[in-house]
């Protein structure tokens, strides 16, 4: 009976210490919320977009989404993409992606010996110290013709053709009369005899005069006989390169018969810019190719720089002898020279398609660390082939982008204009904020 006793008042005191100790935590976590054993998760920051460019590098730009005459989808603009430092105004920032998709090639400014060279257009001539005319002296008739054809080849000393003139049967008449005269008198006083042959030397130089040559004066002396016509020679070896001569013909003194031209030896006038005049001098050399010989390369020198200039083409002609071999070239052929200019020690240089030409200026993109680029002016000096020379705006070692800085350059002039449409467009709203500070 004791022992059911004891264990019901442990049954009632267990209990009552159950309901206390629930009624004690329910008051806590009233008071007392539990605190969350996890966090909820940080949503990811979104990149804000600040414009969007033309994709065609235009200077334009649109607050909205849009597409160019072509239907391209106009190329957002965020927010990290622009510089936050604020030393950089007008430095672009590229992702190491986007400079590979654009090709973005640097190289550095360094010395070289600047190799320049001067291109021209030029024209086959004949060298006219090889050029002849055959023109009598006298009037006469073409009795007979031994070159009949203009392109004719000639050689030194070959007939050409026969005249009759009777001036010419005068004085060989003449010649005859004093040298028969000089026979006759040969023991006559010596006044007698001088005055005969004065005579006789006076018909001889009145013909040399002429042009008729030592040989056939020669002959003239050796038989005093008049003939009745007069063969003319060759004077060189050449190309007939014209011939009015025509058998029967009278011609007066002075008419161009033949012109021969010796075409062993050639020369190439040229044109050359106003510009480049300062690079050229005479002995220097040319390369000279001809779209006839494709592939083939002559060598000329230049001899002669012409004092005249053509105020239409701004041009001075100049002058350039070659030899000819094989006649392989025309007159009248057009001529692509290349004149090679001496260098004048190494100077600081950079490739040419890394200058931005704009107007009366010229730019380049510098390379300030790895994608971070600043256009920067500069002041140009000689051209060469590949390289020009840098007098102002660039260091040596400098690294400037030489492929598809255009590209950059106007992806530069995007920003640098939104920024100052931001700052425009700020402006009121500052004002606005200053005069409700004011009030």
């Amino acid at each position: 009976m004791k022992t059911s006793t004891t264990i019901a008042l442990l049954a009632v005191m267990t209990s009552i210490a159950l309901g206390g100790g629930f009624w004690l935590g329910t008051r806590q976590a009233v008071s007392n919320p539990p605190t969350p054993t996890h966090t909820p998760d940080i949503a990811k920051k979104e990149r804000k977009i600040l414009y969007y460019r033309n994709p065609m590098g235009q200077p334009d730009t649109s607050t909205s989404p849009k597409k160019d005459e072509m239907g391209m989808d106009y190329i957002p603009v965020y927010e990290d993409e622009e510089s936050s430092n604020p030393d950089a105004a007008g430095q672009v920032k590229i992702s190491t992606e986007k400079i590979q998709k654009l090709g973005v090639r640097t190289e550095a400014a360094a010395l070289r010996e600047l190799s320049r060279t001067v291109h021209a257009v030029g024209r086959v001539e004949a060298n006219e110290r090889l050029t002849y005319t055959i023109a009598p002296k006298f009037e006469g008739w073409i009795e007979h013709l031994h070159v009949n054809t203009t392109g004719a080849l000639v050689k030194l000393g070959q007939p050409l053709l026969e005249v009759y003139s009777p001036e010419l049967v005068s004085a060989q008449k003449e010649y005859a009369i004093a040298a028969q005269g000089q026979q006759a008198l040969a023991n006559a006083s010596p006044e007698a005899r001088a005055g005969m042959k004065q005579l006789a030397d006076a018909s001889l130089a009145r013909m040399k005069n002429w042009d008729i040559s030592a040989e056939q004066l020669k002959a003239l002396s050796q038989n005093p006989e008049a003939r009745h016509t007069l063969t003319f020679r060759s004077p060189a070896s050449g190309i007939v390169m014209e011939k009015k001569a025509v058998q029967g013909m009278r011609f007066m003194p002075g008419d161009v018969l033949y012109q021969i031209a010796d075409l062993s030896s050639v020369w190439v006038l040229a044109d050359v810019f106003e510009q480049d005049l300062a690079m050229v001098r005479s002995g220097q050399t040319a390369r000279v190719r001809f779209n006839a010989y494709p592939g083939k390369e002559f060598e000329a020198r230049l001899t002669y720089v012409y004092p005249t200039l053509n105020a239409q083409t701004r041009t001075v002609p100049v002058r350039l002898e070659m030899s000819n071999p094989g006649m392989l070239l025309k007159p009248a052929m057009y001529a692509d020279i290349e004149l090679s200019v001496p260098s004048k020690g190494k100077v600081l240089t950079i490739p040419t398609s890394a200058v931005i030409y704009g107007g009366k200026r010229q730019s380049v993109l510098v390379e300030l660390a790895e994608g971070r680029f600043e256009p920067r002016d500069v002041r140009l000096g000689s051209q060469g082939n590949d390289f020009v020379e840098v007098l102002e705006g660039l260091g040596e070692g400098e690294k400037v982008v030489v492929s598809a800085n255009f590209l950059i350059d106007s992806e530069s002039n995007l920003k640098a204009a939104f920024s100052s449409l931001v700052s425009k467009e700020s402006k009121p709203e500052a004002a606005a904020d200053s005069a409700n500070k004011e009030h």
